[in-house]
């Protein structure tokens, strides 16, 4: 396939994706896994996949995409969040990343190494399997800034899938370790360093970058205000600054992307700019989303042959029994009702934030063992979070009960809101 094939090819399929689910349904839930199945068919309809198609021998591409689409994606989703307080509409959030996302890692080392894996390629497994995603979360998230009426599911979803991704970076990086033959001092600096220190200062940068951006953005100077401007444009800029400050000083720049779009957001949180910007960043993560999406797909069809039946088994017990348990056990003795905690166990979307991550760590690591077993896995467990996620997310959510949002030290007017 030819540059300007694949350029066709890459049109012709998101206009596709997105055309065809309306003639069933006034939503895009299926757009997703029809990018994945229209990527699988291109690659077997080929004679010759291209480097591209190819992650197991080509995976810097797949790196820089993912990467840039997995920032662009946690600004994004900090932005969207309307109420942070009270800190006990976070309870949900917490457990999920402090409980479940341990719980989850450890279960898939189990099940990997069970599986047939060695050790230390089944704890990278659970590591690059561990965050849900937030690019392709987007219909159990919550609505754009200023809309109101954040849903304690969607609310907690949501955080999680902005911490996640970049709470997953220490065990990722412990399994590089592993690989290479972990000492006890090497893992003493492990935990200080990437486990503590990184994960602060990410928080840190995050925040004093989104704080600084607010001030320059809505306030500084107070009668020539940016945000009169109406470039969007700026939610880029912030995605980048947030992004280069906290690798410059070796923090984990996606939880800072999180933490300043969540800050810059409650700058001026009702200024109508937010939603300028909002819409901006939207609009680069789809279409990072939609190329990356096809090249899941394209990648899964070229490596078919591959695929036996121990990885799509790895690939459902994560979806349908890992994730659903270690979620219902972490959100034990929380607000929510059996229906909502149901829910947000099970609909931990898995996606790109697993691609980006097992790029990184096949570039990092000189001699990964079963690099090319873990790829098949983690493209057949996309693709079938795109199917089961996405094609059920939004019947489940709308049989949640609508809630009242809270906004500071009071409860806000009930607001209406369909799921």
């Amino acid at each position: 396939m030819g540059y300007h094939e694949f350029l066709l090819f890459v049109g012709l399929a998101i206009v596709a994706a997105t055309w065809l689910p309306r003639f069933v349904s006034g939503r895009e839930p299926a757009s997703s896994s029809l990018l994945i199945l229209a990527g699988v068919a291109v690659a077997l309809l080929i004679d010759e996949p291209p480097p591209l198609f190819a992650p197991m021998s080509d995976p810097e591409w797949w790196e820089i995409l993912s990467e840039l689409a997995v920032v662009v994606a946690l600004f994004a989703t900090g932005m969207r969040l309307d109420v942070v307080r009270p800190f006990a509409r976070w309870q949900a959030t917490w457990r999920l990343l402090a409980i479940a996302m341990p719980l989850s890692i450890g279960a898939m080392v189990l099940v990997g190494f069970a599986a047939g894996l060695p050790l230390a390629a089944a704890l990278l497994l659970g590591a690059v399997c561990a965050p849900t995603d937030p690019v392709l979360a987007g219909d159990v998230q919550v609505g754009p800034p200023t809309e109101g009426g954040e849903h304690p599911v969607r609310f907690a979803l949501t955080a999680e899938a902005g911490l996640n991704d970049g709470l997953a970076f220490p065990f990722v990086y412990l399994a590089i370790a592993a690989i290479a033959g972990l000492t006890a001092t090497e893992a003493l600096q492990w935990a200080a360093y990437d486990l503590v220190y990184r994960i602060v200062v990410g928080v840190a940068m995050g925040g004093l970058v989104g704080w600084l951006l607010g001030q320059v953005v809505f306030r500084w100077p107070a009668r020539n205000m940016l945000a009169d401007t109406g470039s969007g444009v700026l939610a880029l800029a912030g995605v980048l600054v947030c992004y280069g400050a906290t690798e410059f000083v070796h923090g984990y720049s996606f939880i800072a992307c999180f933490v300043g779009g969540l800050v810059f957001r409650h700058i001026e949180s009702e200024h109508h700019f937010h939603s300028a910007l909002h819409l901006f960043n939207l609009a680069i993560e789809h279409a990072l989303t939609a190329v990356l999406l096809l090249m899941v797909g394209a990648a899964l069809g070229t490596y078919l042959p591959l695929v036996e039946w121990r990885h799509v088994v790895i690939a459902a017990s994560l979806i349908f029994v890992v994730r659903p348990i270690t979620g219902w056990i972490s959100l034990a003795g929380t607000a929510l009702d059996v229906r909502e905690r149901l829910v947000t166990a099970a609909f931990g979307v898995r996606g790109i934030g697993s691609v980006y991550y097992l790029a990184f760590a096949a570039g990092s690591a000189a001699a990964m063992p079963s690099v090319g077993e873990l790829w098949v896995v983690v493209l057949v467990t996309i693709a079938m979070s795109a199917v089961v996620h996405g094609l059920t997310s939004g019947t489940a959510l709308q049989r949640i009960r609508a809630d009242v949002p809270v906004t500071g030290e009071e409860a806000a007017p009930q607001v209406e809101r369909t799921l």
